[in-house]
Order: C-alpha cells, then structure tokens, then sequence
C-alpha cells in the first residue's frame, strides 16, 4: 500500500495543546464497523457501547521524565538526551541532539554531576547506546533532573505532569504515554466494572518508534522499534476465558492491542502469558486475533497507528470518520478527543 493512502488534511489549530480540566469531557466519535456509521458523543457516554461480560485491556505503564539536559565533560557543549528504552541494567536505547556531537567514547555529565554517561555506540535508526554511572535509584535521580517528554506538536508546558499519566499508570518505562487511557477517570472505571465489564491491565513500554511518521512510499517496507510488553499468568487467564466464551475483548489503545495481539499463540489459540520484544506492524491486511474492539486517540497523518486502525476498520472508513472529526472540529492527537470502534 501507497503511504499517501494514510494522508489526511488536519488545520494545525485542532491539534490539542493541553488536557481538558476534566479526562471524561473528551468527545467521542463512535465508529461502527459494519455499517460505517459514526456517533459523536462524550466519552463518559461510552457506558452505553459496554456490556456485561466485555473485557477492557489497558496499559499499566507509566511516563518516565525521560528528557535530559546534560553537557559534554570534554567541552561544556549542551546535548539533549531522550530515554527511549532500558535495555539492560543501565545502558539505554537514546536519542541525542545534536547527534553530531555525541561520537562513541563521548562522555556526558547531568545535573551536578550525579548522573554522568558515556556514548557505546550509534544505532541503525541514528540513536545511540549510553551507559549511565550514579549512585542510588537511577528513578529517583531521573525524577529531579528529567522532563515529561511531550511529543514536539504540543508547544505549551504542562502544568501538571500527572495530565500525562493515565489514572492506573504504575510501571515506570515508557517515552509516551498511552494516550487513549488519559480519558478514564477513578469514577468511571468504579461504573464500568460495577456494569460487569471486566478491566484487566497488561504492559508495554511505549517507545516513540510507534509515533513516528512512516518515510517508505511502500508501507510494508517500514520497519518498527521494539517494544517491551509484558502479560501477567492472570491477565492471560481471563483474556482467554473471554476468547473461549466469545466475549468482545476491547483494546483500551493501540499499546494494549499490540502487545495482545503479539501474545497470541496459533498454536494455542490463546494469550500466553510472559514477557517479551515485540516490533509487529499491525496494517491494513491484518487479521486480528484477540480483539474485537478499540478504544483510541485521532492519530497522526501517514502514522503506524492510523494505519493500525484502519486494519480494524479499514482504511475507507477510517478516512471518512476522521474527515467527520475535522469537520465537527474535533481536538487530535495526545490530549486530543476519542474513538470507539465496535
């Protein structure tokens, strides 16, 4: 498929630079896939699509402050460092500006010197490896000298950091946040579970690879970051109790769906529960295993995830719905409005 298929006008002053003052305001447009209709509601209206015995499956990662301000020990120069992925102990997948500057050997400090670093190597995409020297928690020193990292269309600061976080984040790892979940509110997930919808949590740590506009005219030639997910014994256990039942399982986001989707087993015909790297590249041709459902932000023109999206959908569908939002004045991206598609 052409890249140009995945294109779409959007007038810059719809996308949203800060959150709603309350997560359950957001609009949502309800897209049906079988007749292509659209609704727009408001998302706490989303109660009325839900059953009893449907499966909501969220992303319990959380934003880490993963953009850093350092200099190089050598000459003082200021290099901006962005945590992409911890690969292990404490060597990380980054980026760094200006790349330029950050050969391997090249050793950077932060702060006042309690967290320094030095440049392994270059990666393939143009990032690099940095191993991190420090003492204590590398968490709680990344609290004191990172920023939330907001991706470069959001131009105001954030007040409140925590707007960034979903309200059941809790395993520090990603570089963004899972955005279709900012919408949930306590309230609203007490009715929805008290509704007999179940909400079950999963994990992956999102990397920015997932955001990223695909270059390649050709989209199959694209390829993704990885990712690490992970699927606890007893998530796993009731998502698949739901596919033997036939329950509608819903991805609360493109995060939770791929990581699902990258846990399905042919084999089994089940999740299997564990952890893992996933780099799948869920588009239009997909055959989705696990979910029937998806709840989601408007993604970026020519993106990985509208493509996601349209695979559930499909494509022409998608492009009228989202030509509705822009007509209906619909806030987009990161703290943007909602989608259902049932």
């Amino acid at each position: 498929m052409h890249i140009s298929e995945f294109d779409y006008y959007l007038p810059e002053e719809l996308i949203a630079q800060e959150p709603l003052s309350q997560r359950d305001e957001s609009r949502l447009l309800v897209l049906h896939r079988a007749s292509g209709n659209v609704e727009h509601r408001k998302f706490r209206d989303i109660l009325s699509y839900l059953k009893k015995g449907d499966v909501l499956v969220s992303n319990r990662t959380r934003v880490i402050p993963a953009r850093l301000y350092g200099k190089k020990k050598d000459t003082g120069a200021v290099i901006e460092v962005l945590l992409l992925k911890q690969l292990h102990d404490k060597r990380w997948e980054v980026l760094v500006r200006p790349g330029k500057k950050v050969k391997p050997g090249t050793r950077l400090i932060f702060g006042i010197g309690e967290l320094e670093a030095v440049a392994i190597e270059s990666t393939a995409s143009g990032g690099r490896i940095l191993e991190f020297a420090y003492e204590g928690i590398f968490q709680e020193i990344l609290d004191r000298l990172g920023q939330m990292p907001l991706p470069p269309y959001i131009k105001k600061s954030l007040v409140d950091s925590e707007r960034y976080q979903t309200v059941y984040a809790k395993e520090p790892g990603s570089a963004a946040a899972p955005t279709a979940g900012l919408h949930f509110t306590p309230a609203l997930l007490k009715e929805i579970q008290a509704r007999g919808v179940e909400w079950v949590e999963i994990l992956l740590h999102v990397g920015l690879g997932t955001f990223r506009p695909v270059k390649e005219e050709n989209i199959e030639q694209h390829k993704m970051h990885s990712e690490y997910f992970e699927i606890m014994t007893q998530a796993a256990e009731r998502i698949n109790l739901a596919l033997k039942e036939n329950r509608r399982i819903i991805g609360v986001g493109t995060t939770s769906t791929r990581a699902l989707e990258s846990a399905f087993s042919a084999e089994s015909g089940q999740i299997q529960a564990g952890n893992g790297w996933t780099d799948i590249f869920i588009y239009p041709g997909y055959n989705f295993k696990v979910i029937s459902g998806l709840i989601t932000n408007f993604h970026l023109p020519k993106s990985t995830l509208l493509m996601l999206v349209s695979a559930l959908a499909g494509r022409e569908k998608i492009m009228r719905a989202y030509s509705e939002a822009v007509q209906e004045r619909y806030r987009f991206f990161s703290f943007g409005d909602a989608m259902l598609i049932l």
